[in-house]
């Protein structure tokens, strides 16, 4: 049965072969959102997702511990067997308020929400059709409804336009799925632009915010508010497990008849709803994001100091500022050996593998946080600098890898 996973297994044991095995760093301790203890010594968190570093806000804790008090640990089973909580239904209100919208509903994971959203959507006779750098559960959620897939060239909305067009003449709802942040390289939609494809081909637009929520937009509502689309746009689908810094996710909209979901996305009906304690975190979590507009205002500064400073180092950047920026590796070895390399300089980063990277190739990401200080940035870019100097890679990075 488990033989057909060998060479996947000698691959792994390949690249734990060079130093940690990435897949299984285990902490002694997190101490905050930016440092945790591994192997007795302090490390540097630059690799989270933890966007405005509210997993230690005291207020979203203290919210969490009453929660559990008054409730218990958890609901033990799905809304539609064992009941909604109050929370719940809080929640979804507050999160719609949030969002401008008039309906919302909340999923137990960020992945449960688009393969529940995209199955119910799109089934068989319709069409999606996808970012080619769309996020796994993106494309599974497409293969769960049975709905005919058609790829767009990344963030290419004239070949979205041209591949609609070959469609026009074909039954069914065309469906257009993009995300705000691509959380690989930090780049970002060209929203406005799909969004007028969107409405000459009378589709309709998801977009997945997961990576733009509580980072793009004047009210941190994600990139659609930030280029000013969000009517074009019938569906928004995100997570609170980054910007709001517990665990679960969402799908909201303005359409008539969104509550039908409930009825139909399996990944809605057959899992365990949140615990009390993460429905009370994220509506708390919700209220500091909306209190404290100046969080979003330190992620920028801080996105633009870690970009601005592996730049000045001689490394050549893809993508824009943003909270996630990433370094191309010219090959497999070299990113596991980067990567070990600041592990052992006392910084953790994301090594990302091909297939879940762009043209499959190996990628050092990094994300910050609000809560990481300039210094501690300094800290990050010199060591980075130093590993790349070693390396070979500063100013050749880019070039390498393409």
């Amino acid at each position: 049965m488990l033989a057909k996973f060998r060479a996947l297994r000698t691959e792994h044991a390949a690249v734990a072969a060079a130093g940690r095995d990435p897949f299984g760093v285990a902490f002694d301790a997190v101490l905050s959102a930016t440092e945790a203890v591994l192997g007795g010594r302090r490390i540097l968190l630059l690799g989270t997702n933890n966007y405005l570093g509210l997993t230690f806000n005291q207020d979203c804790i203290d919210s969490a511990v009453a929660a559990t008090e008054a409730q218990g640990t958890g609901t033990t089973g799905s809304r539609i067997a064992n009941g909604t909580y109050g929370g719940h239904a809080a929640l979804e209100r507050r999160l719609a308020q949030f969002l401008g919208r008039r309906s919302a509903m909340v999923f137990t994971t960020g992945y449960q929400a688009n393969l529940g959203a995209l199955a119910a959507l799109a089934g068989r006779g319709d069409h999606l059709l996808l970012d080619a750098d769309s996020h796994a559960s993106i494309y599974d959620g497409a293969r769960l409804g049975g709905a005919q897939v058609t790829r767009f060239r990344h963030n290419d909305p004239d070949d979205l336009r041209r591949r609609l067009r070959l469609l026009s003449n074909q039954p069914g709802e065309k469906l257009i799925v993009a995300e705000g942040i691509y959380s690989m390289l930090g780049d970002t939609a060209p929203l406005r632009e799909m969004a007028e494809v969107k409405r000459e081909a009378g589709a309709w637009l998801l977009v997945d915010e997961a990576h733009s929520l509580g980072v793009l937009g004047k009210h941190g509502r994600g990139l659609a508010e930030a280029e000013g689309v969000e009517e074009d746009v019938d569906f928004v689908v995100g997570t609170f497990s980054k910007s709001l810094g517990a665990i679960g996710g969402f799908c909201a909209s303005n359409l008539d008849g969104f509550d039908a979901l409930r009825l139909s996305a399996r990944a809605y009906m057959f899992t365990a709803s949140l615990p009390p304690s993460i429905v009370a975190s994220v509506i708390q979590a919700i209220e500091v994001m909306e209190q404290n507009p100046r969080l979003r205002d330190d992620l920028r500064r801080n996105g633009q100091q870690l970009h601005a400073g592996l730049a000045a180092a001689g490394f050549a950047l893809g993508a824009m500022p943003s909270p996630i920026v990433s370094l191309p590796m010219p090959d497999r070895q070299t990113a596991v050996l980067f990567w070990n390399t600041l592990l052992a300089e006392g910084i953790y980063t994301n090594l990302a593998l091909g297939p879940a990277t762009p043209g499959g190739k190996p990628l050092l990401r990094m994300s910050v946080s609000a809560a990481l200080t300039p210094a501690q940035i300094d800290m990050a870019i010199a060591a980075i600098a130093r590993t790349g100097q070693e390396l070979g890679l500063i100013g050749a990075t880019l070039a390498a890898a393409e």
